[in-house]
């Protein structure tokens, strides 16, 4: 990069600084802040607190202040982000995942034996959800969460003292205790939705589709969503209806119900054999496009949390979509989704793939930007750490978004 290219990124990085920003009381904070986010984007693999002070010439001391103890508000700068991304993305949906970061020690905020993505297996790590605006194109992050396992809540701890001790040690908000990844991921849509933006779809993976209660927040919220779910998620067919027994004339009349027994979307699938595949072609990935085989149903998920949800009345029809490769016995993969009926087969399945920007995002943020160098111990600093991370990462989704941007930044 030329002296002149990188005054002129270093102006724009400066510019998207001013705006994410710019909610800091005092001038000396937007500095900081903007150092740091430099720091992220600034050579060398290391981007914990000390190796990034050196690079960047600046006191440890002073950004190690700035990002635990400086009075600021995280939740303000992913606000800023979201409003400064949504028109420069033009998001086709919100994706909700999270990432874990493995650790040896027990004193960071929220570390315990718990399923690490990273790593593929149970070991000790810490959980983030995060929210991510998503295109084919592009996509970047602009929500957190922090998932608190239930031995760090005092209400649900095996020693609830051992809790205690440990929240004030990583200055854990009292406010905050332990909530299902699935009402944190429901937590981030409706603090965007408060921030005035409105979801155009949500994706999620089987973790969070899985789960009855996160389909039934998004349903009461209007929201249209397509999730993954397990192979023995229970259904109805579209065509199921509710009868009731002949009545005598005696005694309370019979309650209309559904007769037919759930079965899994397996079953459901397999029943309608190989011959209701159809090729579908989403994208065109780096070795060429991309293609398999669908199944595309209309059934009425018929779960017990969401039959009670629905006490006598008619179950909503929704698609299920399933993946079933030529060479498979049986299909990988399931989704379902609210989507209208009309919808064509290519978008449903182009929309269900598009969680793969959000392993993009994972990659350049743990590979290039640090993400998982925070080696502090607090509540606030971790997810001040995530945040600058993010505006690191908007920055240079915005250089790639800019036709002249160098490719190298």
């Amino acid at each position: 990069m030329t002296p002149q290219e990188l005054t002129e990124a270093q102006q724009r990085l400066e510019s998207l600084a001013a705006e994410v920003f710019g909610s800091f009381g005092r001038v000396d904070q937007r500095r900081w802040g903007e150092r740091y986010v430099r720091g992220l984007l600034g050579a060398g693999r290391r981007k914990s607190m000390e190796p990034m002070a050196a690079r960047l010439g600046v006191d440890r001391q002073g950004l190690q202040q700035f990002l635990a103890d400086s009075p600021w508000s995280h939740q303000m700068v992913l606000a800023e982000l979201a409003w400064r991304m949504e028109p420069a993305i033009h998001p086709a949906a919100w994706v909700i995942d999270d990432v874990s970061f493995p650790k040896d020690g027990h004193a960071s905020p929220g570390v315990a034996a718990q399923y690490c993505g990273a790593l593929g297996k149970t070991a000790n790590c810490q959980v983030a959800p995060s929210l991510h605006l998503v295109t084919d194109a592009a996509s970047c992050p602009v929500n957190w969460r922090l998932f608190l396992p239930a031995e760090w809540d005092p209400a649900t701890a095996d020693e609830p003292e051992s809790a205690v001790l440990r929240r004030r040690r990583a200055r854990v908000p009292d406010e905050v205790g332990h909530v299902p990844k699935w009402q944190l991921a429901v937590d981030m849509v409706d603090e965007l939705r408060c921030w005035g933006l409105d979801p155009p779809l949500v994706v999620a993976d089987e973790g969070y589709g899985q789960d009855g209660a996160f389909r039934l927040a998004l349903e009461e919220r209007e929201i249209a969503y397509v999730v993954g779910v397990q192979s023995d998620t229970a259904v109805l067919p579209q065509t199921a209806a509710r009868t009731a027994p002949p009545w005598s004339g005696t005694g309370r009349p019979p309650v209309p119900c559904y007769r037919d027994k759930p079965v899994s979307v397996r079953e459901i699938v397999l029943a309608a054999g190989r011959g209701a595949r159809h090729r579908v072609t989403w994208r065109r990935g780096s070795k060429g496009p991309l293609r398999s085989y669908f199944v595309a149903l209309r059934v009425r998920p018929a779960g017990a949390r969401v039959r009670r949800a629905h006490p006598g009345e008619d179950l909503p029809v929704c698609w299920l979509l399933a993946e079933w490769p030529a060479k498979e016995p049986e299909p990988t993969k399931y989704w379902l989704s609210t989507l209208p009926a009309h919808v064509p087969l290519r978008r449903l399945v182009r929309l269900a793939k598009i969680r793969w920007r959000v392993e993009h995002d994972y990659r350049e943020l743990k590979t290039a930007l640090g993400l998982g160098h925070f080696e502090g111990r607090t509540y606030q600093g971790f997810l001040r750490h995530l945040t600058l991370a993010s505006v690191a990462q908007a920055f240079c989704t915005l250089e790639r978004l800019c036709p002249p941007a160098p490719a190298t930044v």
